[in-house]
């Protein structure tokens, strides 16, 4: 049997195409890093996060400064809006500062993604997403949920404020200010 050189020479570019392909897929699920939403934060019991009487940053979510250049962000995620983040409270952070979003749902499935950078994970009832980031520049970003929600879910969305390290202690000295006056 005669296999023709043009037909050879496609045979080969499909197969490199097949191996090419599986590679990639190999490389994104190992070699990257990328993992579906486990555990790893930890679980919580959504009726306490909807009661707020949980015995963790969930009750009063907002930043929490944990040393100089870290600091952990406790989000609420509930239909239809981020506690931080939705409105007039958007979630602010130093720039060049380590971000760990704790975040969680009392009510259904929500997503917590933030616009320009590789932020995104699913928030599921009952179980604390964990994800980490640093802002190198100050600036505004999005904050989306990308997951449906209901019947509100198009208005799900909100706002994270990177300051500059200098404005943001003047910032958090005026709002200790308001809070203890």
């Amino acid at each position: 049997m005669q296999v023709h050189n043009f037909e050879k020479i496609w045979l080969g570019v499909a197969l490199l195409l097949i191996v090419g392909f599986i590679a990639t897929i190999a490389y994104g699920s190992v070699g990257a890093g990328i993992s579906m939403v486990d555990d790893s934060g930890g679980t919580i019991s959504a009726q306490a996060v909807q009661s707020g009487e949980t015995g963790t940053g969930f009750d009063d979510p907002g930043v929490v400064k944990q040393s100089d250049d870290h600091y952990v962000v406790y989000v609420v995620a509930q239909q239809f809006q981020f506690r931080p983040g939705s409105g007039d409270n958007p979630i602010r952070v130093p720039a060049d500062a380590r971000i760990t979003f704790m975040v969680t749902s009392p009510d259904v499935v929500h997503g917590f993604s933030i616009t320009e950078t590789n932020i995104n994970t699913m928030v599921i009832p009952g179980q604390v997403a964990e994800v980490s980031a640093r802002f190198d520049e100050p600036g505004t970003y999005g904050l989306v949920c990308h997951e449906y929600c209901g019947a509100g879910h198009h208005t799900m969305g909100g706002s994270i404020e990177v300051v500059a390290p200098s404005n943001y202690t003047a910032q958090q000295q005026a709002v200790d200010g308001e809070v203890s006056a």
